[in-house]
């Protein structure tokens, strides 16, 4: 889903300095003509030879796949406006066009691909910071109904109409609650349209902004919409084995090293297996390192963040997730996928059920070893809690997406890094 657009700058000024194309073209003068005319001179920029041509060629590449992946994550998704995503997109994309130009044996200057790198990094911070406060949403809100949720919402400037006028304030977008509208607001509304600003279901600006789908408003109609297509999971499916596949070098070492760790610090098995309910609401093995004290009789509860239970091992891996390492036979297994809604014991996800409506819907895709809800809110060890989650989980299966999954990564990295959600 895309996130709304900044629409109240309609001066010149505002309009050139916010353009895509202004912002593309002012980016690849910073990115790249500018180190290879300090290092070539302006001849090579102007008149390159065949070696500088393909220089100049590859860094624009690698330049142009960063500003759309940046506007990209930036634009779409809830959280992807902060700072941190902006070098690992740019290293990575780098770091890839770099491996393909190795492997096609290209006669280009890695001095020209690694400083275009490095001033592309400076390019997309100071663009972020220059531009962030005019990305801010400013939207004018008629109260009622699912409209008054909207002022819950952090970084968004909400503000209530008490009178059908906008009174001369430039808004983004006029937002009001479709099913909660009387004859005057629908005229209001008719007006702001015919005058070219923006006007949006409140329901629709509280999932593009907050990144949940609110369970009170689910219909027929939303539950078809919940269904990933057959081309996405065929492709996350192969994205998954060869994910696997290329990072045994590295999780066998760390899995036999954690393994170890744990034998040695208490006895018991290294691995402990549990019921977890997966695709279709069925019943499935999972495989995590074990992280507490073994306890075969132990029943299902939830672990508290500081639970007597964990190791000092356990700890250390909770944190950084090592303990979900051992899924990847899972994925193998084709009962798990590395993105998507965490598994739930069958006792809790029973009483869920029970509880919140539309609960066993989450199970229409595969659970993963991180997901949208993780990253989003982290742990969950109640009713109240678990509804949110449901409401990201809903939010992943509608918008589910190679760039949404991308966008996860990334807050996954920030949140093994932070400890955030880990219990």
């Amino acid at each position: 889903m895309s996130a709304l657009p900044s629409r109240r700058f309609r001066k010149k000024h505002e309009q050139i300095l916010l353009s895509p194309l202004f912002l593309l073209l002012l980016g690849w003068l910073i990115s790249v003509a500018l180190p290879t005319a300090l290092h070539w001179g302006w001849n090579g920029l102007l008149t390159p030879d065949l070696g500088q041509k393909t220089a100049l060629i590859v860094a624009s590449v690698a330049f142009v796949i960063s500003h759309f992946l940046v506007r990209k994550i930036n634009t779409s998704y809830p959280g992807g406006q902060s700072s941190m995503f902006i070098a690992p997109q740019v290293i990575t994309i780098y770091a890839l066009v770099a491996l393909i130009s190795l492997l096609l044996m290209l006669n280009l200057s890695r001095f020209i691909l690694l400083s275009s790198g490095a001033c592309a990094l400076f390019w997309f911070y100071l663009e972020h910071f220059c531009t962030q406060k005019y990305r801010r949403l400013k939207l004018a809100v008629i109260k009622g109904g699912m409209s008054d949720h909207l002022f819950e919402l952090e970084h968004v400037d909400s503000r209530s109409l008490e009178t059908l006028d906008l009174e001369d304030v430039r808004y983004d977008a006029v937002v009001a609650d479709f099913h909660a509208l009387s004859k005057d607001d629908e005229r209001f509304l008719t007006q702001c349209a015919l005058k070219r600003i923006p006007v949006y279901d409140a329901s629709f600006v509280y999932e593009s902004l907050s990144g949940r789908v609110r369970i009170n408003r689910m219909s027929e109609n939303n539950l078809g919409a919940l269904l990933p297509t057959n081309v996405y999971e065929t492709t996350k499916l192969v994205m998954d084995l060869t994910i696997v596949l290329l990072s045994l070098p590295i999780v066998l070492p760390i899995g036999l090293l954690t393994a170890l760790l744990i034998k040695l610090e208490s006895p018991g098995p290294a691995i402990y297996t549990q019921q977890r309910i997966g695709l279709g609401n069925k019943e499935f093995t999972i495989y995590k390192f074990r992280s507490m004290r073994f306890d075969r009789e132990q029943s299902q509860q939830f672990a508290g963040e500081d639970d007597p239970r964990i190791t000092r091992i356990g700890r250390v891996i909770r944190k950084l997730r090592i303990d979900e390492l051992p899924q990847f036979l899972n994925i193998v297994k084709g009962e798990m996928s590395l993105i998507g809604p965490r598994p739930e014991q069958p006792d809790f996800a029973r009483q869920f059920d029970q509880l919140i409506p539309f609960y066993n819907y989450r199970h229409v895709v595969k659970p993963g070893i991180t997901g949208w809800a993780q990253v989003r809110q982290g742990y969950t060890d109640d009713a109240d809690a678990t509804r949110i989650k449901i409401e990201h989980d809903f939010y992943y299966i509608k918008n589910c997406s190679t760039y949404l999954d991308l966008h996860i990564v990334f807050l996954t990295i920030k949140t093994m890094l932070t400890g955030f959600g880990a219990r």
